[in-house]
């Protein structure tokens, strides 16, 4: 049984979310996206945890269900704490099994810090402390370090993170099978660092409004619905269950590469060095990036797969091709109709990107946008990498029609 799951997701509860992160729109919008099995995130919210446990449905061992969709419980929890005389933030995706399971997760965080202050909880506790609590209240949850390599808040960011895991995490360190490797960097990048080999590499959107679901998701063939078997084929990176990712191109995340906002600078880690680590304009450091971060720590060559490795493929989302095709902006009323003209045709967003051939789409799709699908498909993009908070440019190139617009 195909699924697709995207598990890191933020409810309304969360600071600087959309107010339709709630439990009717992200149904909806799973259905259009062709999700399967959703995070419910932020379910350390007391409010959001009452919600829950009023409006989800059990369907089975560790899932439940509002309307046609699955729904995973899951949260994003912060641990900000100071060692080796620098301040380190890291966050974190929990995964639990079951309601009376994060009823004690719950209880104990709370003994921690404000559950109810935000979505995303902050402690001033290490990371070694957070995920011994979360695992001593339930032994069956699953804690995976979150955007590994953004620059602030992640176990290898430049800013605030460690070099390795175990330097970040100690013993607690071998709870960890997993990584979420965040929209600046992919599979790939992360495949150079031997350190990760023992690791599954999962992708997850990280969204905050009901149309970013699904940027980045997890694939799998499993037997049924169920947390266990979605853990499992994981945990085991069994390519027979856990079949692909995917992935925002990582040039589209706004860290891949280092540069100053302020001054509209942007480096690859070689200018970066070439530069002293200093903006040229007004002599600051750098904001450096994922790829700087994954070249220091690298022990591979650019173009290395690991024996077993998870593949993946590189998508852009639906809503903005058509944007591009149609010469208008993405979250216009026009560029809206048309997503959903397709998705109601076609049966949802990764159906059209992933699954149907052209001889399918072409009777139905105007050939402007069947025209840039092709192109993503094809990998004839044009792309501006993101750096220090701002998002990569890609283009796709248009043979006739309007000119491109710039997806951000």
């Amino acid at each position: 049984m195909k699924l697709i799951a995207d598990l890191h997701i933020h409810s309304r509860f969360s600071r600087a979310t959309s107010r339709d992160m709630d439990l009717p729109h992200l149904a909806q919008w799973a259905k259009w996206k062709g999700i399967d099995i959703l995070g419910t995130g932020d379910f350390t919210h007391p409010d959001w945890f009452r919600e829950l446990s009023q409006e989800l449905e059990p369907a089975g061992e560790g899932v439940y269900r509002y309307g046609d969709t699955y729904f995973l419980l899951t949260c994003e929890l912060s641990a900000i704490w100071s060692v080796g005389g620098r301040v380190r933030r890291v966050h974190f995706l929990i995964l639990a099994p079951d309601l009376t399971a994060v009823a004690r997760i719950n209880r104990e965080l709370s003994r921690l810090g404000n559950l109810a202050a935000d979505g995303r909880p902050t402690f001033g506790v290490s990371g070694e402390r957070l995920i011994t609590t979360v695992l001593g209240a339930c032994p069956e949850a699953v804690v995976i370090p979150a955007h590994v390599w953004t620059p602030w808040y992640s176990i290898f960011g430049a800013n605030s993170g460690f070099d390795s895991l175990e330097e970040a995490l100690g013993e607690a360190a071998r709870h960890v099978f997993a990584l979420e490797t965040g929209l600046s960097s992919d599979p790939a990048m992360n495949w150079r660092l031997s350190a990760l080999d023992r690791l599954a590499l999962v992708s997850f959107s990280d969204a905050h409004s009901p149309a970013r679901l699904g940027r980045e998701a997890c694939v799998f063939d499993l037997p049924e619905p169920s947390y266990p078997a979605l853990i499992a084929a994981i945990r085991e990176r069994d390519p027979n269950r856990f079949l692909f990712t995917v992935e925002f191109f990582p040039q589209e995340g706004k860290y891949h590469y280092d540069g100053h906002r302020a001054c509209g600078v942007v480096f690859s880690p070689k200018e970066t060095k070439a530069h002293g680590g200093r903006c040229p304009v007004c002599g600051r450091p750098l904001t450096i990036g994922v790829m700087h971060r994954v070249e220091a720590l690298a022990d591979r060559p650019e173009g290395f797969r690991p024996p077993g490795a998870i593949p993946y493929r590189s998508l852009v989302p639906l809503e903005e091709i058509i944007a591009q095709a149609l010469g208008q902006g993405r979250d216009t009323k026009g560029v809206r109709d048309e997503y959903l003209k397709l998705v109601s045709r076609f049966g949802s967003e990764f159906r059209v990107l992933l699954d149907l051939p052209e001889e399918e789409l072409a009777p139905g799709t105007p050939p402007k946008i069947l025209s840039a699908i092709r192109k993503v498909r094809a990998g004839e993009l044009q792309i501006r990498p993101g750096y220090d908070g701002v998002y990569g440019e890609i283009r796709i190139p248009l043979d006739e029609g309007p000119k491109e617009l710039s997806l951000f």
